[in-house]
């Protein structure tokens, strides 16, 4: 039927806990929920959206305009040809040079901090959808930040017993946290932590606070998660 709307489908797969900030996200985005399949550590969210109408009429009218501007482009090359000239520029020529970015760039020893730093300062007390997080992991990407924080969600990574996937949140309040990214260390073990401090846990679990140092890695506008490498994970 010429009236039947056609839909194009999407499955997103979300950590258990996330499924909400997800479905929030695609529906801003004109994506309609449809359903969900609860697996063990992970949800799949299926969607469903309109396609857009191929706009025919546009794309012929345009294909159109560029056969006219090749014709008239081959006729005044035509008419021109014959008073062409080689012809040498005045002067040498310098290339331009760009001065670097006055911005210092972090060293091991100098993380972002959101004390030192009003944009990462302002990052914490957003949304873990806000697209501002999207614009700070591109633009810091493979550099490190440091910041008061605690384990908001920790799962073992697939099958392993000593492999984890831990969800962190800005602040001290745990599995309340409701402000700020949602920071992700994805299949990491306790070595990989790096567990500093007066006194070191042995073991780390839901709640517990720490200042996180970490490597800033991709965020995933979709999930709605924002990716962390663990450098040193201090107890407070």
């Amino acid at each position: 039927m010429a009236d039947e709307i056609k839909y194009e489908y999407k499955t997103v797969r979300a950590l258990r806990g996330t499924d909400g900030l997800v479905i929030s996200k695609m529906q801003k985005d004109g994506w309609e929920y449809v359903e969900k399949e609860q697996g063990k550590l992970r949800s799949a969210l299926d969607f469903r959206r309109p396609k857009k109408p191929v706009p025919w009429l546009l794309i012929g009218g345009a294909a159109a305009v560029v056969v006219i501007l090749v014709v008239v482009i081959g006729v005044a090359s035509a008419l021109g040809g014959g008073d062409e000239k080689d012809e040498k520029p005045a002067g040498p020529t310098v290339a331009a040079t760009k001065k670097p970015s006055a911005r210092p760039t972090p060293t091991a020893s100098a993380p972002i901090t959101p004390e030192a730093d009003p944009e990462f300062a302002a990052l914490l007390k957003g949304d873990s959808c806000d697209e501002a997080n999207a614009a700070f992991a591109t633009r810091h990407q493979g550099e490190k930040i440091a910041f008061d924080g605690s384990i908001v969600n920790m799962m073992p990574h697939g099958d392993y017993h000593t492999r984890y996937d831990l969800l962190l949140g800005p602040g001290d309040r745990g599995s309340n946290t409701a402000v700020g990214p949602a920071f992700k260390y994805d299949d990491v073990n306790m070595y990989d932590l790096s567990l500093t401090g007066k006194e070191v846990p042995a073991t780390v679990g839901t709640g517990d606070k720490f200042r996180f140092v970490a490597e800033v890695g991709e965020y995933n506008a979709t999930q709605c998660l924002f990716y962390l490498h663990p450098v040193s994970t201090e107890a407070r």
